[in-house]
């Protein structure tokens, strides 16, 4: 991997096509995606068995779409014990961490004759994407975990879960355990943009929610932001991305392994490295090409650093944390001296990781907070999936007659200016005669 002397002409056009891939989806594919979603919308179950059956599981009848209380018993007879007790750690972690994101309805009576407050309720019905990965054969439990669990917490009555079937029409037992344990009340076998469609739209058995959330690719993102207002989407993702800010004490080791664990995810990803050293940076960039080799994902951990792969020396640590707030990475870990120290630096991360023993992975299945994490630049004003993404906060009014009397006339003076006078006549026709006209 080369790395780049910052400032310079070809650090700084390196750095512009890593912050300018944004979100972008190609005009075909969201034309590709609606004609789907219009056709899930017009067909329902008709539309999303024939496109499962194309795409996914050839012979996929309709009574095997929804996963039946007999493929969860089979399930847990099918996974290891070591397992379950990772599992069953992931799950208190997570649990206890969105614990903390809960609010509360509130009253307040600051000015007398009012009560103002805001009504706190979850949505009624959720759906959870989770990808099927690599046809299937690598579940996605963690995507399970991150996305059940903060709308239980919120209190979702209905939690569904769709996800593309094997092409022999079942689903990994793993990632069915997952969902049984993290509380979902039906999964439901079908992926891509027709699962995304069938959870927004409602079919003959796939009911219709309130909130679609989970990652997916780039037809499931194209399906969401299409659907964004039809329903409730948690954001629009896009490839995976990492920022090690290191120092020379970092271990090259370590800074190369973490690379590569997000390079791996996707040809698409981007792995970078910042550091105000340039042993440390000839040191990782070795160790990269060491450990690429043995690599199983090696042609697409190698494409994801040819094409948006970064390493960059700077001349202090100072300005290795302003261009990491331009960037505004998805995962930032910090591999530099006393890191809890500059955590006031950070501005823009969709997660932190602080520290040589806190690499991003620990994020992705076991710390607690949750993984769906804004993507492409969007930390400047998005953040992590969570409990309160499942929540609708409903705002309360009372007035006693005192105290619209106390504000009606500021109210008509308002509304006047505005051009409405229907609102204006609203609060004026309840003042007794000749007051409220000043």
């Amino acid at each position: 991997m080369k790395w780049h002397l910052f400032p310079s002409a070809q650090a700084e056009k390196r750095l512009e096509k890593i912050i300018n891939r944004g979100l972008r989806i190609r005009k075909k594919d969201l034309a590709a995606v609606r004609k789907i979603l219009e056709t899930v919308k017009k067909e329902g179950d008709q539309a999303v068995l024939s496109y499962t059956r194309r795409f996914d599981a050839p012979d996929m009848d309709p009574s095997r779409l929804c996963v039946t209380p007999e493929e969860f018993a089979g399930a847990k007879k099918n996974v290891r014990p070591a397992f379950m007790k990772a599992l069953r750690r992931a799950k208190k972690q997570i649990e206890g961490f969105h614990r903390h994101q809960r609010i509360s309805s509130f009253i307040h009576t600051e000015r007398d004759g009012t009560f103002l407050g805001q009504l706190v309720r979850p949505v009624d019905r959720a759906g959870v994407y989770v990808p099927g990965g690599a046809g299937g054969t690598t579940p996605l439990v963690s995507s399970v975990l991150m996305g059940v669990i903060p709308a239980k917490i919120a209190g979702v009555e209905t939690i569904v879960l769709v996800t593309p079937p094997r092409s022999d029409g079942s689903v990994d037992p793993h990632l069915l355990v997952a969902a049984q344990s993290a509380g979902v009340d039906a999964v439901f076998k079908t992926g891509s943009a027709w699962g995304i469609a069938a959870l927004a739209f409602g079919t003959e058995t796939i009911p219709k929610v309130d909130v679609i959330v989970g990652p997916g690719n780039v037809y499931v993102t194209a399906a969401k932001k299409l659907l964004a207002g039809e329903v409730g989407i948690d954001m629009i993702a896009g490839p995976s991305e990492i920022l090690i800010l290191a120092d020379a004490g970092a271990n090259p080791d370590f800074v190369a392994a973490d690379l590569l664990s997000q390079a791996e995810h996707d040809a698409l990803a981007s792995a970078m490295l910042i550091t105000d050293s340039k042993a440390l940076a000839e040191a990782v960039s070795v160790k990269v090409r060491r450990r690429l080799e043995t690599l199983p994902r090696k042609s697409i951990a190698a494409e994801s650093l040819r094409r948006f792969g970064l390493f960059l020396v700077v001349p202090d640590l100072e300005t290795a944390f302003d261009l990491a707030n331009t960037i505004a990475p998805e995962h930032l870990e910090l591999l530099v001296h006393d890191p809890v120290a500059r955590l006031a630096r950070v501005r823009h991360a969709g997660a932190v990781f602080i520290g040589e023993y806190s690499p991003e992975p620990m994020g992705d299945y076991m710390a607690g907070p949750n993984h769906v994490l804004p993507t492409a630049g969007t930390a400047r004003f998005a953040s992590a999936l969570s409990v309160g993404h499942f929540m609708k906060k409903t705002s309360l009014i009372y007035y006693s007659k005192e105290a619209f009397q106390r504000e009606a006339a500021s109210v008509i003076r308002l509304a006047e200016i505005e051009g409405l006078s229907a609102h204006a006549e609203s609060v004026r026709v309840r003042i007794p005669s000749g007051r409220g006209k000043g």
